[in-house]
């Protein structure tokens, strides 16, 4: 079974990007998210442009 990318309906706090991105690799959401924050940080920009665009690309997880 392929797994997919979604964005998480039960564990968001803004779009559940980092909510699925944490389910799809098994890990934490809080962790995808102080790595995010910490990445934004350092990077600027760049996190909040990604962080944006994943939550117009990647579709909401099925009900």
């Amino acid at each position: 079974m392929q797994r997919r990318l979604y964005r998480s309906v039960r564990d968001r706090m803004l779009g559940g990007v980092c909510g699925g991105l944490a389910n799809y690799v098994n890990v934490d959401p809080t962790l995808i998210r102080l790595l995010w924050v910490a990445f934004t940080f350092f990077t600027r920009a760049p996190g909040i442009l990604l962080y944006i665009i994943a939550w117009i690309i990647v579709p909401e997880e099925p009900m």
